[in-house]
């Protein structure tokens, strides 16, 4: 592996991020760190139209949140003079051609080449025209659009997930690398950027595949060194649906907003898919020793909001105090480490803590299924409690009632918690304390 590794992230700020475009970052980043290289973040930002700063923020403030940094970043739409010199470069060399055609004229004829059961591939009309054709054209007010001439080659690489790929670029169309109005599509400046920028592997999902022949080629036209290429499985559904990148559920900002953890989120994105198990990881450090792209799959990866959400709960249960302390404070439900490792077995969400917060400290009206023996069980209550009261307390309750088992623990969850389930007893009893739990006992609202 080379030692100037450098990969880059380039969203398109025309929406949020989502899944799909958090699983290419996480990996792209992974993959970086693993090598020692770097991380560039470049805001594909060329569609003007749809792109917004509103996006462009909330990009990096999500890239933020997962807690990946980068060191290097451009921005698409700064880079406009290098993109019309390399297509000058192109159009010097007769691999950039003017074309006339209008969209219902393509659209007219792939629909007769699928008619005839053709794969609906532009035929290279305009590289026939005559300059008298042309000026024909631009003189009714036609103005070209420019497509990049392909070798009709094999065009072969090794690829880091999928292995030797092959594809034969006359089985595809002439790309359109400008509109009639000057604007660049997507594929000549991320070419040209790749070049001048030095990114050494692109990591993307296998939607690109087709597309990586006809960039190895304009790489090539351009006398650039190509690019390592790794095409990962793309994000299904729970059911194996296709998923939608409209679908707000799937956008990182809705995860934050839903409580979904950092480190719950990277751990997702970077074990489905692969052979790895699907658990949470503490740190970013333990994703990036684990890296390689031998554990990911050719199968579709399967994003599932359910199993996403037990895989934060998992994490929050494996964290200390300190690491929650913060989002404690701002859920108002801090009320110590040992509250914390009370009820983190409980939680899903660092927000559910504020449920139990409101247990331990009251009011809670009790569920007395059996108010005698709660009577009972409130006189032998010690007057000190501890960590081992619980136990003390209920071996002296069961001695005094003859109770086991339910019988014994449930009238008196029920009673200190007022809900049928919760965190251990054990570790609750100290932190609701004496008077509160003795009132409960004995029915009141405490």
């Amino acid at each position: 592996m080379p030692d100037n590794v450098l990969v880059r992230f380039a969203p398109s700020p025309t929406g949020l991020l989502h899944a799909g475009n958090a699983r290419t970052a996480v990996l792209n980043y992974l993959f970086a760190k693993k090598n020692g290289g770097r991380f560039m973040l470049r805001i594909d930002d060329t569609d003007a139209e749809r792109s917004t700063a509103e996006y462009d923020e909330g990009i990096r403030a999500d890239l933020q949140w997962l807690g990946i940094v980068h060191e290097v970043f451009a921005r698409q739409s700064e880079r406009e003079a290098s993109h019309l010199n390399a297509a000058d470069r192109l159009r010097a060399a007769g691999l950039l051609y003017p074309c006339y055609e209008t969209p219902d004229e393509l659209d007219r004829q792939r629909k007769r080449l699928q008619a005839r059961g053709l794969p609906p591939i532009y035929d290279r009309a305009a590289l026939k025209l005559t300059d008298e054709d042309r000026a024909k054209y631009e003189a009714a007010g036609r103005a070209p659009h420019w497509r990049f001439k392909l070798a009709q080659k094999k065009v072969a690489w090794d690829d880091l997930i999928r292995g030797h790929v092959e594809i034969d670029t006359h089985t595809v169309s002439d790309p359109v690398l400008q509109r009639e109005d000057g604007r660049f599509l997507y594929t000549l400046p991320s070419v040209v950027d790749d070049v001048e920028l030095d990114v050494t592997h692109i990591i993307r999902g296998e939607d690109h595949v087709t597309n990586t022949a006809a960039q190895i080629e304009i790489f090539e036209a351009l006398g650039a060194p190509v690019p390592k290429f790794a095409h990962f499985a793309l994000l299904v559904g729970a059911g194996g649906e296709r998923l939608s990148k409209r679908l707000g559920s799937l956008s990182l900002q809705q995860m934050r907003e839903d409580g979904i953890e950092p480190l719950a989120a990277v751990s997702y994105l970077a074990k489905i898919g692969t052979s790895d198990a699907v658990e949470p990881r503490t740190s970013l450090d333990a994703l990036i020793a684990e890296f390689d792209f031998a554990k990911i799959g050719r199968a579709p990866a399967r994003f599932d909001l359910v199993e996403l959400t037990a895989l934060n709960g998992k994490l929050l249960h494996l964290l200390p105090y300190e690491a929650v302390k913060t989002q404690l404070g701002a859920a108002n439900a801090d009320l110590g480490a040992p509250f914390w490792e009370a009820v983190k077995p409980n939680l899903t969400r660092i927000a559910d803590a504020a449920e139990w917060k409101s247990v331990v400290t009251g009011p809670v009206t009790p569920v007395r299924e059996d108010p005698e023996f709660l009577a009972k069980a409130a006189e032998i209550l010690p007057a000190e409690i501890g960590s081992d009261t619980w136990s003390v307390w209920t071996k002296a309750v069961a001695a005094a009632t003859g109770r086991k088992g339910k019988a014994l623990f449930h009238p008196l969850r029920l009673a200190l918690t007022g809900r049928e389930h919760g965190p251990e007893l054990a570790k609750l009893l100290p932190l609701i304390g004496r008077e509160r739990a003795v009132a409960r006992l004995n029915g009141e609202t405490a």
